[in-house]
């Protein structure tokens, strides 16, 4: 029973780290680990890379859209959310848009002003560097 449990995220490995004092203009996209503490004002998207994890701590912000395969959020997102892997709300994350997950943990505490839309692994949107129009596969 306990044995199907789905492997938990690996948040210690840090490949690249954005401070508490700064502030970044402008879309970021990485691979690996990327840990957010300070300002993100664009897009952050993750490389066509299963394993990737967005860490967002306390003290981080984020304006803009996320998309990720795996994303731990204790800080603030103001935007819609793509997570094709897992998705773990902290105590103090604030989410002010959409969350389209295919797997989600949820802490007491956790707030999300916006919808919680579960996609199956082949619906949620395709991580990539492009601006589309149509954010979640299936929709007209």
């Amino acid at each position: 029973m306990w044995g199907n449990r789905k492997k938990p995220i690996q948040t210690a490995q840090i490949d690249s780290l954005i401070g508490q004092n700064t502030e970044i203009h402008g879309d970021i996209v990485f691979s690996g680990g990327l840990h957010v503490d300070g300002t993100v004002k664009g897009c952050v998207l993750a490389e066509k890379d299963k394993e990737s994890v967005l860490t967002l701590s306390e003290r981080g912000t984020i304006e803009g859209e996320v998309k990720v395969p795996n994303v731990v959020i204790n800080g603030t997102i103001v935007g819609d959310v793509y997570a094709t892997g897992h998705v773990e709300l902290a105590a103090h994350a604030r989410v002010d848009g959409n969350v389209y997950y295919s797997l989600i943990e949820m802490a007491m505490g956790a707030e999300v002003n916006g919808n919680l839309v579960h996609q199956p692994d082949e619906k949620v949107v395709s991580l990539n560097k492009e601006k589309d129009t149509s954010l979640v596969a299936g929709d007209s």
